[in-house]
């Protein structure tokens, strides 16, 4: 697995190494987009009878860092927990880390891929986010395509980081089992309650931010 070296400007690519990314069609990405849910769907099937999925709670987030969807870096996904590279290390403008941002407070992160109603869930986090500020919000597209994922950001009008794993490598590292899957972490990146695997109602959403913001609360000594 590539790791992504982002010592450069912003426009250099996040491994020098790989060749330049190749254009992208519109019918690929379709079928692309069939076959990553056509993984979920399977994953769906043999994860755990309870139908667990995700991170487990009181589990640490794994570190990642990947380009973000609006950027112009590109590369694969750094999951390096430890290292000269490490994932947490890599911070600069045009990179989503996920470390940079339970380290500021609570973190609702949605894993999703670009396709069918699976992004629906981004407006709903949109609308939530103003009455949650002490709430860090990000999203990552399983794969995709950038200027398609450019257009869905501008669509939905996102303000909160969009990051792209180009090779869907942290489908498995937070063990995606549907569509959109939504992890809850507190500050300091451990993960507080089981995740959604699917589109919540806005009062369930808005409920287990919530609940999220309350946990992370400093507790008052008795006495």
């Amino acid at each position: 697995m590539a790791l992504p070296d982002l010592d450069g400007g912003e426009d250099s690519p996040v491994n020098p190494s790989q060749p330049a990314e190749p254009p992208r069609y519109g019918r690929y990405v379709g079928l692309l987009a069939i076959l990553i849910l056509i993984f979920i769907t399977v994953n769906t099937i043999v994860t755990k009878p309870n139908g667990v999925g995700g991170v487990s709670p009181g589990e640490p987030l794994p570190p990642f860092a990947v380009p973000l969807a609006t950027g112009n870096l590109k590369g694969d996904a750094n999951v390096a927990a430890t290292g000269s590279h490490a994932a947490c290390t890599v911070r600069k403008a045009g990179v989503l880390n996920i470390c940079e941002l339970y380290e500021k407070g609570p973190v609702v992160l949605v894993m999703f891929v670009d396709s069918g109603g699976c992004p629906d869930v981004l407006s709903d986090i949109q609308a939530l986010a103003p009455s949650f500020p002490k709430v860090r919000f990000a999203a990552v597209s399983i794969k995709g395509d950038r200027p398609s994922l450019r257009s869905l950001i501008a669509h939905k009008k996102l303000t909160y980081p969009v990051g792209l794993d180009d090779q869907g490598d942290l489908a498995a590292l937070y063990r995606v089992a549907t569509c959109p899957q939504i992890t809850f972490a507190l500050k300091g990146g451990v993960v507080q309650s089981k995740a959604i695997l699917n589109r919540p109602s806005v009062a369930t959403l808005r409920s287990r931010i919530a609940q999220l913001e309350a946990a992370s609360q400093p507790t008052r000594a008795s006495g």
